[in-house]
């Protein structure tokens, strides 16, 4: 059955076609300028009927990325998220951005690798927490020398478990710190290392009680370091409901409060 020229259903189709075509392209295009890197960001965008949009309205977002890397050291593997419906300035989609003209909120999840997770403790922002430590506790161990965490490592275990492995330098050698710990999240925004266990298997046994003195100061630090707060976006609020483990993965689920999109990663 052939459908007339000026049959409605047609246009209407097209136009919500072309709309939110556009609309997927420049979100697309914005958002995967907020990040360092990103293998695959795809945006699909649902807007019925089409007349909405050029009201500035459409029904939600929908954005999947792989890959992709928050200030040039924090690697995701997969992020996910769908909005409410969204206010845009539709003349700001003409030029190429997208304004929002009140703020909106989206589900979202984040996963992270294992491989990922223990390459970001090289970065600086995170070294800097590690290295060069003039905590008392640490420099009565030391002689009042500095005292570093190096090579850090994490073993994702089933039930939110960790298992944590480093080396601590001192001024007389390096000693082995080894922890098991259950990860958790408190007023949806910080990550919690709690219950930490001192695991002696593969520490020879003149080096067991300093060891465990040290692996207790590091799960200290790990316990008071990670803020969602300080990986937010401009104008992005990341809030956490669930976490969870699965095989060498480590999954968030909650939300993101949007109150603009941001210009810069």
């Amino acid at each position: 059955m052939f459908r007339s020229f000026g049959d409605p259903s047609v246009d209407d189709k097209k136009g919500a076609d072309w709309g939110e075509d556009l609309v997927s392209a420049v979100a697309s295009k914005t958002i995967t300028h907020l990040f360092t890197k990103s293998e695959s960001v795809q945006v699909s965008v649902r807007c019925q009927p089409a007349s909405k949009l050029l009201q500035g309205t459409v029904d939600s977002f929908k954005m999947n990325g792989r890959g992709l890397v928050i200030r040039q050291h924090f690697r995701t593997e997969e992020m996910w998220f769908e909005t409410d419906a969204v206010s845009l300035d539709f003349s700001a989609i003409l030029s190429g951005k997208i304004d929002l003209r009140q703020p909106t909120q989206a589900i979202a999840q984040v996963t992270l690798l294992e491989a990922d997770i223990n390459k970001s403790f090289q970065a600086p922002l995170v070294k800097q927490r590690l290295e060069n430590l003039t905590d008392e506790k640490l420099t009565n161990l030391s002689g009042g020398e500095p005292v570093s965490f190096r090579d850090v490592r994490v073993s994702i275990q089933p039930n939110s478990q960790m298992q944590i492995f480093a080396q601590a330098i001192l001024p007389n050698g390096e000693f082995p710190v080894a922890l098991s710990c259950t990860v958790v999240v408190e007023r949806r925004r910080r990550l919690r290392f709690q219950n930490p266990q001192f695991l002696p298997e593969g520490i020879p046994d003149q080096q067991q009680g300093l060891s465990q003195i040290l692996t207790g100061v590091l799960a200290e630090i790990l316990d008071n370091m990670v803020d969602l707060d300080k990986f937010n976006l401009d104008g992005v609020t990341l809030r956490i409901n669930r976490l969870e483990t699965e095989g060498e993965k480590l999954i968030f689920s909650g939300y993101a409060e949007i109150a603009h999109i941001p210009n810069n990663p």
